[in-house]
């Protein structure tokens, strides 16, 4: 059995860093070394930061976005198109797709996707804030931005069909090849789907 070299407090740090997506024990280590080594200029702040965003965080009743007010950022943008609703997974997927700068409309988070095998179904999800913000009017088209799985495919099918009898637009994102891409090294999954969502040249 391995010796322990650090207190109850930094092996705790430890533990919950490792909790952190992308970081396992060991860069958890490394990460908890750092932070110790730099107490006054990150250790101290991060965890005043962190006090600050576990008081304040909210999670939007409009759109699911997190944020500190609600609701967030993004609903109180009045720039923003809001006959346009981009629907995604996750708040990951909801950044991301704001890092791109491609559009400047409104979103909705889901909070996962649909999967029997693991218990979720549509009640479990943020569909029927989808079809409330819908019904309220002034929406002209839903983009669905779901991940390309078995699970995303069937839960953008499912808020099709709830849609359906609304007087809105009805997309999704491309699948295909990627910009950059040689198609030597692409799946056949992605191939059909190129294939499949060709458009005129």
């Amino acid at each position: 059995m391995a010796k322990r070299v650090t207190g109850p407090e930094i092996e705790k740090l430890i533990q919950l860093l490792a909790k952190v997506p992308g970081l396992g024990p060991r860069s958890a280590r490394r990460a908890a070394l750092h932070l110790v080594k730099k107490k006054d200029q990150l250790l101290g702040p991060l965890a005043s930061a962190m006090s600050e965003a576990h008081q304040k965080v909210r999670i939007c009743s409009n759109c699911g976005n997190v944020d500190t007010m609600d609701p967030c950022t993004v609903c109180t943008d009045d720039r923003r198109d809001r006959s346009t609703i981009i629907v995604c997974e996750d708040v990951s997927d909801l950044w991301a797709l704001e890092r791109s700068g491609a559009m400047n409309t409104s979103y909705h988070v889901l909070g996962g996707t649909l999967s029997p095998l693991d218990g979720i179904g549509p009640d479990d999800l943020n569909i029927r804030g989808l079809i409330d913000r819908v019904m309220q009017g002034g929406v002209r088209e839903i983009i669905i931005a779901v991940n390309a799985t078995v699970e995303g495919q069937t839960t953008a099918h499912y808020i099709t069909s709830q849609l359906t009898g609304l007087e809105v637009k009805i997309t999704r994102l491309a699948h295909g090849v990627p910009v950059g891409g040689e198609l030597d090294y692409l799946d056949e999954g992605t191939l059909t789907a190129a294939l499949r969502s060709r458009t005129a040249i």
